[in-house]
Formats: structure tokens, C-alpha cells, sequence
């Protein structure tokens, strides 16, 4: 990385090194707490990226033949090198993409957990074998890394996404090639210091940084086997419409929009300060935020707003270097204006604004991009701020006056990543874990977020693929199964030829 003007150039890290990006076309990397660009990004080209695949098709035969105990080995190193290096790594990611040290440090822990699955790989890649299943036929299965698998990851979570997307698909012996968001990509370079430092061999690791040319080349080079993305909705139909039709295995998940269903015998002061973490912790940039909350009856409803009123009012949006900081800014100036502008929306088409982050002094007179927490009631289905989700601190209230209409409206919906209910009553949590069509379900827990060790995805427009990010699953995903059925032949062995279908009868 060179330093001109105060501005970092960033480079690749392909072939186990730092490269520099050779296009002649850079993206400005922002700290969003200041407004300013603290570096210039390579985009790579379709020729850069085109290389970069090759030296991890080059690297992957002998990753592959290592064993799986020594592969573990390297992401044990790894594992601690993070936990080391966790104060530097806190800092990057609050520099680049405006959270809080808290929220940052809670990140990389969860970051962890994919880590620490992976080392398990042993466990999770155990195939199966049979004895005598006829004929004197033995029969196993063996799991096999697929070759170069790539991960394209969103700017919300520098780490945690991409070592969720990578730490298995390394550790069962693939090749990973990284397209980190070009927003937050210093995260990623960081990472690819500390694969080294842990043994990983040069090539099996690789951060390509671009836009659209170096994921094109991504879904549509025949090297590149899998692909795991996380991102927007349109996008990520996108991703898995281009890679399946270049015949790649695909997982992509798309955008969610949340919400969080309140019973009447709830405990109102819990679920507020329950939800006000869930709804505006990160500045509301994570797929898994609260976008919708769903009081049940219309006293449920006025209480736990006029409780929320309270509580929002007294947030404190603002650097991550303030004491008390809840939240920080939005990623980018362009992600200001589009959530002012649904606020705006929103109170048109009639919704209630009942807190107004368009306000803050903050809001106006900072060079960061910072947006205060707002709070819409009365919204109903149909208006855009319903329907779309809005990737920054702007949540609804849509009052129901049944768990059945809570239920339809969640299911009718879109999308399907997280849901959540608040109750005392067992009955009401069980008819709606059991008749949510959504793919992560919480039952007084505000972020149904799985850990590590469960599978991580949602259902209908929030996945594409059936493959997850968090869980065993990463495990079967990056790799393939092949079944051998052997026999050793003696002088006993019949000669004699037979056309009938191979049966056990024998």
C-alpha cells in the first residue's frame, strides 16, 4: 500500500502478495464518519481478475492433498492471529465503515465462530463406508474440495460476512478467491496478512478488489466452481441467475425486511429496548435488522409507541471515537440521501412520523454521513417504505390486530430472512415458529441470528441457492461427494458375464 497526500493506495493480494492494481481505475474508499476518502481502491479488470483465478487454480492441487488435519492446523494459527490483532483490526473496521467499537469488536467475535467450525473440518468431511453391501462389494463415500470457489461480500460486515462466506471453504481445501465490497476493502487486505502469517500457501487465499468487470469474471470463468453471495436482493438474483447459467454451484442471499411481532401480554419495556437495539444498532446497515415492528391490538400498539418516543429521542448518533456513541453514520453520502428521501416518501404516502431523524443537528451540519433515528406509525402495506427495504436507521410501525393478520402479512411478503415474536404464551410462539414462512425465527430473541455451529439463511427473495452461510452446511456446499464401490477379485470369482441391473441379491 503506498501513501500520497494522505490517501492510501490500496493494492490485490494475489499469489500469497500485495499487488498493484494495474487497470488505471480506482474507487475512493471514505471514512463515513469524517466524509473524507482516506484511499483509492483498485477495480480490477477482467484480464487482472482473469490472472488472479489461474494462480488459485495453479495453488489448489496441493492445498487439496494436504490433509485436512494440517489445513485445520493453519486455521487454528489463523483463529489466534485474529484474536491477537483484534484492537487493530476494531480500528480499520470502524475507520472504513463508521461503526462502533462495540458493535466492531461484536463482529469479529461472531466472525470467530465460522473460524472455529472450520477447524472441525475433520469432523464435517467424514464420509461413510459399508461393508459386503453384495457381492462381495464395499462400498464408501469421500467428500472432496470442488477448486476455486469465489466470495462476494457486502460493505455492512467487513469480517464477519467474509469469514463466514471463506473460513470452510478453506479449511475442506479449496482455493477462495475474495471480491471484498470496494467500499470496505482495507478489512479484507488485513485479513489476507494474518492467512499468511498462519501458513496458508501462497494462492489459496486472494482478494480481488473491483465492481462489476471483476465479478462478471468471476461468475462466468470455468475455473471458478462455487460462489457464495451476500448483498442486496436484485443482486443477488442476479448472481445466482449468471453463475448457474455458467453451471457453478451458487448461494446468494439478498435483503430482509424484518419485523417483529409484539403480543399484548409482552413486557413492553423489554420489547422496546429490545427492539431499539435490534432496529438502529449499526446505523440499521444489517440484513438481519428489525425493519417492521407489529404490535398486536391498538393499546399494545399506543403504549409501545409512546414508550419508544422516549427511548429514541434520547439515542445518541456519532463518531465511534465519542463516548456513549450508539450508532454511527451510513456508509456513503449517496446511502444518506436515499434514506432521508424515504422518510420524506413515507410521510406522503401517510404514515406518521413520530420520531424525525431528518432533524438532528448532526443530520445537518456534519461532513459524515450521518442519519438520526427515525420512527414511522400507521404504516400499512402498499407504501414503498413497507414494501422496500431501507438499509439505514428508518423503522415502521404496522399495527395488526391479530397474530393470524401478522402472520399473513410476514408471509405474503417477498422476502423471508429474519422474523421475531414477543410473547409469554407458549402456544402463540409455537403457531408462529411453526406457520412463519421465514428462514430465521425468534421467539423472544430480537436478532434471530444464528451462531456458527447452525445454518444461516433466509427464504423466498432472501436467498437464492440452496446453500447457507453460518453452519455445517458451508461444509457440503464446498464440496462434493464421490461414492466408490469396490471389489477385490480372488480365483473364486465368477467370469461369467451378466446383463441384469446390478442388484444385492448375491
Amino acid at each position: 500500500m503506498t501513501t500520497a497526500h494522505g490517501v492510501q493506495t490500496l493494492t490485490h493480494f494475489i499469489g500469497g502478495e500485495m499487488v498493484e492494481g494495474t487497470s488505471g481505475r480506482y474507487g475512493s474508499v471514505y471514512n463515513p464518519t469524517t466524509g473524507e476518502v482516506i484511499a483509492k481502491v483498485p477495480l480490477a479488470s477482467v484480464e487482472e481478475t482473469r490472472k488472479a483465478i489461474d494462480k488459485a487454480h495453479a495453488a489448489f492441487p496441493k492445498w487439496r492433498d494436504t490433509s485436512v488435519a494440517k489445513r485445520a492446523e493453519v486455521a487454528i494459527k489463523f483463529r489466534n492471529l485474529l484474536t491477537a490483532n483484534m484492537d487493530e483490526l476494531i480500528q480499520i473496521i470502524c475507520t472504513e465503515s463508521g461503526k462502533t467499537v462495540e458493535d466492531a469488536r461484536g463482529e469479529i467475535t461472531r466472525g470467530i465462530e465460522s473460524v472455529d467450525l472450520a477447524i472441525g473440518a475433520p469432523h464435517l468431511v467424514k464420509g461413510e463406508y459399508s461393508v459386503n453391501v453384495g457381492g462381495d462389494i464395499n462400498a464408501y463415500s469421500a467428500k472432496y474440495p470442488l477448486g476455486v470457489v469465489a466470495a462476494i461480500s457486502p460493505f455492512n460486515f467487513p469480517i464477519m460476512v467474509p469469514l463466514a462466506q471463506t473460513s470452510m471453504a478453506v479449511t475442506v481445501g479449496n482455493a477462495v478467491v475474495l471480491k471484498a465490497s470496494e467500499r470496505v476493502p482495507m478489512t479484507a487486505l488485513y485479513v489476507s496478512e494474518l492467512w499468511k502469517k498462519a501458513g496458508l500457501p501462497n494462492g489459496i487465499w486472494t482478494v480481488v478488489n473491483g465492481d462489476k468487470d471483476a465479478v462478471n469474471e468471476i461468475l462466468e470463468n470455468p475455473k471458478v466452481q462455487a460462489v457464495s453471495f451476500v448483498g442486496s436482493t436484485p443482486v443477488a438474483k442476479y448472481i445466482y441467475e449468471t453463475g448457474a447459467k455458467y453451471g457453478k454451484r451458487v448461494t446468494a442471499l439478498g435483503g430482509g425486511k424484518n419485523n417483529m411481532v409484539v403480543m399484548p401480554d409482552a413486557d413492553l419495556e423489554q420489547v422496546a429496548n429490545s427492539f431499539i437495539g435490534a432496529a438502529y444498532g449499526a446505523a440499521s446497515q444489517r440484513c438481519m435488522a428489525i425493519s417492521t415492528l407489529m404490535p398486536v391490538g391498538q393499546e399494545t400498539a399506543d403504549r409501545l409507541v409512546d414508550i419508544l418516543k422516549v427511548k429514541i429521542a434520547a439515542l445518541k448518533v456519532g463518531a465511534y471515537t465519542e463516548a456513549d456513541t450508539d450508532f454511527g453514520p451510513v456508509i456513503s453520502q449517496q446511502s444518506k440521501e436515499a434514506i432521508l428521501a424515504a422518510v420524506d416518501r413515507g410521510e406522503s404516502e401517510g404514515a406518521i412520523v413520530v420520531c424525525d431523524g431528518r432533524e438532528l443537528d448532526i443530520v445537518k451540519e456534519s461532513k459524515g454521513f450521518f442519519v438520526g433515528p427515525s420512527l414511522l406509525d400507521h404504516v400499512k402495506p402498499g407504501m414503498e417504505i413497507y414494501e422496500q427495504e431501507v438499509f439505514g436507521p428508518v423503522r415502521n410501525v404496522v399495527r395488526v390486530a391479530s397474530l393470524d393478520e401478522a402472520i399473513q402479512l410476514i408471509n405474503d411478503h417477498e422476502l423471508g430472512n429474519g422474523v421475531t415474536i414477543f410473547t409469554n404464551d407458549g402456544f402463540a410462539a409455537r403457531k408462529f415458529t411453526t406457520e412463519i414462512d421465514v428462514g430465521m425465527v425468534g421467539v423472544n430473541v430480537p436478532i434471530p441470528i444464528p451462531v456458527g455451529y447452525h445454518n444461516f439463511a433466509g427464504f423466498k427473495g432472501s436467498r437464492f441457492g440452496e446453500g447457507h452461510m453460518f453452519g455445517p452446511d458451508q461444509a457440503r456446499f464446498f464440496t462434493k461427494t464421490k461414492t466408490v464401490s469396490e471389489r477385490w477379485m480372488t480365483t473364486s470369482t465368477s467370469t461369467t458375464s451378466t446383463f441384469a441391473f446390478p442388484s444385492n441379491n448375491d
